[in-house]
């Protein structure tokens, strides 16, 4: 019984049963097949993103991004600016309660840098249907590389919560040939 104590005080000198040693193996083989597997996706599997972060404030955030909106907006879309920036340019994103601003649009097969940064609390960049999911935090800009492969209309949702309007913080991101 695992309450008492057991009868020999030197537990590791008690044999093994030889169904425990397999199982111990089992898992032993499949702890390092996952780990190498993590490796392997990491260098060859083209699935992490280029990232880098740097320290910023709102206002610096938001000028830069009200910068970039008056040089390259080209419509607007239910009162939101779309903006076409030049391939290889740096574009700007906002979070802030609840909505992500500007709408983007960009060039299938050009390389952008976008900037994303939070105007109040946290939020959770989610770029569907393409899955590409980055915490967004105040005082920080996270910016990314991103070369568009297919062309559409891809939503950017907040995936962490961030309060009563949550649900409807809801972007968008233009691809044109």
């Amino acid at each position: 019984m695992a309450i008492t104590p057991p009868p020999e005080r030197v537990w590791w000198n008690i044999p093994i049963a030889r169904t425990e040693i397999t199982w111990i193996v089992i898992a032993f083989a499949w702890g390092l097949l996952m780990f190498s597997a993590m490796i392997y996706w990491h260098i060859e599997g083209e699935q992490n993103l280029s990232n880098e972060s740097y320290r910023t404030t709102p206002a610096a955030f938001s000028e830069k991004a009200n910068a970039m909106v008056e040089q390259y907006q080209v419509r607007e879309e239910a009162g939101m600016p779309v903006v076409h920036p030049p391939p290889g340019s740096d574009v700007y994103m906002i979070a802030r309660l609840w909505q992500w601003w500007p709408i983007l649009e960009f060039e299938k097969d050009q390389t952008y840098r976008l900037h994303l940064s939070s105007m109040d609390w946290q939020h959770g960049f989610s770029l569907q249907p393409v899955n590409i999911n980055l915490q967004v935090h105040p005082n920080y800009d996270m910016v990314v590389t991103l070369t568009p492969n297919e062309s559409g209309e891809f939503g950017v949702v907040c995936n962490e919560f961030c309060g009563i309007g949550h649900h409807n913080m809801i972007g968008k991101i233009y691809v044109t040939e």
